[in-house]
């Protein structure tokens, strides 16, 4: 099998350092070999997938389970996010700043879960409410002025991916969350 794609891995014990090199498939490729796969096989290995890494894990469950009622999942997930908002400390920029921000890579990972432009511009409109709605002075923190004005730029990029009869409907929610 011939790929483009080199990984390294150099591990040092005591004396000795090995060097070990694998060639990494491309995803033609592996959706190639996929396709060719057993049914039976086919399950042993999504298993694999999602026995070592919960993200994996996650997303097979959005697949399953989640991504036949979107509005219902943009539901669940706004509610999630306003009880995390709950929880962020207004006392400290500081704090609060880690927190936002452990939301926002929430709420990244989940949107892009799905895949539709229109349920990660619902997420982020959301949690820039939700910012908006806290008691901070974001005036007081550059770095957190800029978290908001990139997620709102995010935004209007993503809503440009839309038909323009969307577009018009995302316009006043997105002018009011801009001010």
């Amino acid at each position: 099998m011939k790929s483009s794609f080199l990984r390294c891995y150099t591990y040092t014990t005591g004396l000795f350092t090995i060097t070990i090199i694998m060639q990494i498939a491309s995803l033609a490729q592996l959706k190639k070999e996929i396709q060719s796969m057993p049914h039976a096989e086919l399950v042993e290995v999504c298993a694999r997938l999602i026995k070592y890494k919960k993200e994996n894990k996650e997303l097979l469950n959005y697949i399953l389970f989640e991504s036949g009622d979107e509005k219902s999942y943009i539901e669940n997930l706004n509610v999630e996010m306003d009880d995390m908002f709950k929880e962020v400390n207004v006392k400290s920029m500081h704090w609060a700043k880690k927190t936002i921000r452990k939301i926002l890579r929430w709420v990244t990972k989940y949107g892009r879960y799905s895949g539709l432009p229109t349920t990660q511009i619902e997420l982020l409109i959301h949690f820039c409410q939700q910012m908006k709605a806290l008691d901070l002075n974001f005036d007081e923190s550059v770095s957190m002025k800029n978290l908001y004005e990139t997620q709102v730029a995010k935004i209007r990029k993503l809503v440009c991916t839309l038909h323009e009869d969307l577009q018009y409907d995302y316009k006043e929610r997105i002018d009011v969350i801009a001010r």
